[in-house]
């Protein structure tokens, strides 16, 4: 069941219902949920199930549901199973034929990647990357070769280096969004790009859980840029939408990752043939 990630009116009245109806609620952090679950004026018996103890408590939820109660399973905030705690249970219950059921709601990965600008039609979920030295450097070398977009979590102490890290392997130009305080009052998106990102984070103490928004390897060579290409037409289309010559540039270098500079120049070589008007572009 999902739980609000910031906003405490995204907890839509079905989970409010079920919360209120369940034998047990399984969940990250007793407290946490106790202080959430006092704001929403129910009382229910509460059981802590978390990565350190998933293999111990596990056989006594199954006992629970397979005595015929009920038992919702919430992380501290958003989808369980999602980096969270949840897979496990899940598939064990299935396997014992019990029913389970998802209440759909808040996802810190989606609302980024919505949010984004970033394409959203094909993306890999990475969620909290390996933190040993191999491993992890295997992980972010296929980010790094990666087209899809790609949804990255990561803890304020170490995002810094993690996108230092990104920087090193794809590229400090590559496109990307780094979201804090998702549907609070304070919610931003750092970016366009990771270098701008660095800089941003060693003027600002990183505070607060982390989601970032990767832009895919999209790196096209100038030899492949020409007057037909599918990138000029790209910028034709938000130039008539009313976009400007330097905004449309912009809008596809971010997409695709090609120089903005390179994009302007083609959109000028082109501009002889039809009735757009220059501008000056701004690096």
């Amino acid at each position: 069941m999902a739980t609000p990630i910031g906003n405490m009116s995204d907890l839509s009245k079905r989970a409010k219902y079920i919360l209120s109806k369940v034998s047990l609620i399984a969940c990250e952090d007793t407290r946490r949920s106790g202080i959430f679950l006092k704001k929403l004026d129910i009382k229910a018996s509460l059981k802590s199930f978390h990565k350190h103890n998933t293999k111990k408590r596990l056989g006594e939820l199954l006992k629970i549901l397979e005595a015929g109660k009920s038992i919702a399973l919430i992380s501290d905030a958003g989808l369980p199973g999602i980096s969270d705690p949840g897979e496990e249970l899940v598939l064990a219950a299935k396997q014992l034929g019990i029913k389970v059921i998802c209440i759909p709601g808040p996802c810190a990965a989606l609302t980024a990647l919505v949010a984004s600008g970033l394409p959203s039609n094909k993306f890999s979920f990475e969620g909290f990357l390996p933190s040993k030295k191999k491993d992890r450097a295997i992980a972010i070398s296929k980010i790094a070769k990666q087209e899809r977009t790609t949804l990255l979590y990561e803890s304020p102490y170490k995002l810094i280096k993690l996108l230092e890290e990104l920087g090193k392997a794809c590229g400090n130009e590559r496109p990307i969004q780094v979201a804090r305080e998702l549907t609070k009052l304070h919610e931003e998106f750092i970016g366009p790009t990771i270098d701008s990102a660095i800089n941003y984070f060693k003027s600002n103490e990183p505070k607060g859980e982390f989601t970032i928004v990767l832009g895919g390897n999209h790196h096209i060579e100038d030899s492949q840029v020409d007057e037909d290409s599918e990138l000029l037409y790209k910028m034709k289309k938000l130039i008539n939408n009313g976009y400007s010559y330097s905004i449309a540039a912009k809008k596809v270098a971010i997409e695709t990752g090609c120089s903005k500079r390179l994009l302007y120049s083609l959109l000028h070589k082109s501009s002889s043939s039809d009735s757009l008007s220059k501008e000056t572009v701004e690096d």
